[in-house]
């Protein structure tokens, strides 16, 4: 990685030094060049005088000094030429060099250190020590989001949720898969909900746009400690989960906005299954075709309205009511009774649920 990281910047500084500048690696090989044709050489004797000194060498018409200034180095910047502008170019390209190098390893090392949190690969009381030795602020608040790319895209799904967020010391983007991305993001104290489900919403309507990608966006509670940011990742998840088998037609669901779909999610499938036995005659619910179930959503849809529903549906009042009737009369359940409209909106959410379990329902 170190490598690509180098490259980079000494291709965006050849122009500038207008000389042949590059990096050696332990071994003595070029590991990033303004001349391409040279990656890949050996250079022995250098790495048999670094081992020796810290100052800088000349050799063959090159400037060599060590990335860190110590011998032995891991990396070394050189320079074409053997004069004192050589010299001083080669400081330069060492400081630099090593400064981007640090805070690259740094960047590393928080990701490395948030991914082992959120995948419980990290002992409690190990936490908050290793968050001291990198300098993480561990009483920040903060959320988790779970993105997952439902398409395919010519770009790396982590590279452009990189991109989208590239604020490094706030924003921490994680793969956890092929097509799974984590963002574990730093928002002010008491940030309300909505304004971070906006941010969710936009990241939707980014990358349909920019990227023609789709993405469902799971997103975990507001934490303020850095513990709980692997509670926040696995309630992202659950939301993602529960919005599969409830909310289908949504791309970003919230766990503090789950309602009544956590809490059947949660319950046993055998309990479920009793539940419905109860609820519907044998045979019922089976006897219901998809108009009628599409008049039911649009029914529950309305408030139980009547006279809304009827006109959402353009039918007549009296063909809704007649349809309410049939219902009544296959399930029991009269839909216009506030208690036996609750009792089957969670009968369908349970018989959804137990579809996705692969039950029998």
């Amino acid at each position: 990685m170190s490598n690509r990281l180098f490259q980079g910047l000494i291709h965006q500084m050849k122009e500038a030094i207008g000389r042949t500048i590059g990096v050696i690696d332990e071994s003595g090989v070029v590991v990033a060049c303004s001349d391409l044709m040279r990656i890949g050489e050996t250079r022995q004797t250098v790495k048999e005088e670094l081992a020796y000194s810290a100052e800088a060498i000349v050799f063959s018409g090159y400037t060599y000094r060590s990335m860190t200034g110590v011998v032995r180095p891991e990396y070394a910047v050189f320079v074409e030429g053997e004069d004192g502008m050589a010299d001083k170019m080669s400081m330069v390209l060492a400081v630099s060099l090593n400064n981007i190098k640090s805070f690259h390893d740094d960047k590393y090392d928080k990701v490395s250190f948030i991914k082992n949190i959120i995948l419980d690969n990290i002992l409690p009381g190990d936490i908050y020590v290793k968050s001291k030795e990198l300098h993480f602020a561990p009483d920040v608040s903060r959320v988790v989001f779970l993105l997952k790319f439902l398409s395919n895209s010519e770009n790396s799904p982590y590279d452009i949720i990189q991109n989208m967020f590239p604020n490094t010391n706030q924003d921490y983007v994680i793969s956890t898969g092929e097509r799974d991305i984590v963002l574990v993001r730093e928002v002010k104290p008491g940030t309300d909900i909505t304004e971070i489900e906006a941010t969710a919403t936009e990241i939707v309507d980014n990358l349909a746009t920019e990227f023609f990608t789709k993405v469902s966006i799971g997103i975990g509670s507001l934490v303020d400690n850095i513990k709980d940011i692997s509670k926040s990742y696995r309630e992202a998840q659950a939301a993602l989960e529960v919005g599969r088998v409830f909310d289908t037609d949504k791309s970003v669901i919230s766990y503090e906005n789950l309602g009544i779909g956590r809490l059947i999610y949660q319950l046993p499938t055998t309990l479920c299954e009793m539940f419905l036995n109860e609820v519907f005659k044998k045979g019922s619910i089976e006897a219901l075709d998809r108009e009628t179930l599409s008049t039911i959503q649009c029914f529950f849809a309305n408030n139980l309205n009547v006279s809304e529903t009827s006109r959402k549906m353009f039918v007549h009042r009296n063909t809704l009511v007649y349809r309410l009737d049939k219902i009544k009369k296959l399930t029991g359940l009269d839909l216009r009774e506030f208690d036996n409209a609750i009792t089957f909106k969670v009968a369908l959410m349970v018989r959804s649920y137990l579809s996705s379990k692969n039950t029998r329902y």
